[in-house]
């Protein structure tokens, strides 16, 4: 009888087990689904401006913008909330509960700095979904944020250190690009051939023009400590605005944005093969 009960109790849990694995594969999924749609509207809005919309904010705020005009607007919203919070979820599962053989303390930490980002980004839509959110822009609130922070003791250093992690985030992003290092974690044996290749280039160039955000973000708060300005501290959308100031003109811009709406196709496609 008691072994009857043990295998029914064992049984039980394997099912709840399953299914709670089920569900964080869901969370994850979704999550990569929504981090595509950011990235699409962001390199979109990117592209117009490098075209001459200068009234668009190609940033997340601006993405959620664009959302919100459309018809159901509130609905997208939420989903997308959802998926940001899927995400976070997935991330901080991966942290705390992943056994993989791979698995080391650093890879937790990563996984874990990832969950209370994407958590914070779900916070913020959220925040804008509801009507919450703040009115200022991203470029905005990164100069604030580097104001607070050069102000206490050894701020400069502080946001020094910030600039630089960023810049090194940037490099180890499109590094790992270039190297395709992303193919080990795809289930590229259910690809055919045709779409393991595009889906290699779109994981490629767009890994480099998301790195490439990242690291010139990174330089720009470099510089602020540098200088002690934080004027000189630059959002997402004031980034992509400066690669027309480079010798390359808007071109660069559109290179960088085309780049970040490859980012966003990939992360469709993750969200289809990603092993989760």
């Amino acid at each position: 009888m008691s072994t009857r009960t043990s295998r029914r109790r064992n049984g039980h849990e394997s099912t709840t087990s399953r299914r709670g694995s089920d569900a964080l594969r869901a969370a994850g999924r979704a999550g990569f689904t929504a981090r595509g749609v950011v990235y699409v509207l962001v390199g979109i809005l990117a592209v117009r401006i490098a075209l001459g919309d200068s009234a668009e904010q190609a940033d997340r705020q601006g993405a959620l913008r664009q959302i919100a005009e459309q018809p159901f607007g509130k609905v997208m919203l939420w989903a997308l909330v959802v998926g940001l919070g899927g995400m976070a979820l997935w991330r901080g599962a991966c942290a705390l509960w992943d056994r993989g053989p791979d698995r080391k303390a650093t890879s937790r930490l990563l996984d874990g700095g990832r969950a209370v980002f994407y958590a914070a980004i779900c916070w913020g839509a959220a925040a804008f979904a509801a009507g919450n959110g703040s009115s200022s822009s991203g470029d905005e609130q990164s100069k604030d944020w580097t104001a607070s922070a050069l102000k206490l003791a050894y701020g400069r250093w502080l946001v020094g250190l910030a600039g630089c992690v960023l810049i090194g985030v940037g490099v180890v992003l499109a590094v790992r690009a270039l190297q395709r290092k992303f193919l080990k974690k795809l289930d590229t044996g259910a690809m055919s051939r045709r779409t393991e290749q595009t889906v290699t280039g779109l994981g490629v160039a767009g890994g480099v023009a998301r790195g490439s955000v990242f690291a010139a973000a990174g330089v720009f708060i470099l510089i602020a400590a540098v200088q002690f300005d934080p004027d000189e501290a630059k959002g997402v959308d004031d980034t992509l605005r400066s690669f027309t100031e480079t010798p390359a003109g808007p071109w660069l811009l559109v290179a960088v944005a085309i780049g970040l709406v490859l980012f966003g196709v990939f992360s469709f496609a993750s969200a289809r093969w990603r092993r989760v």
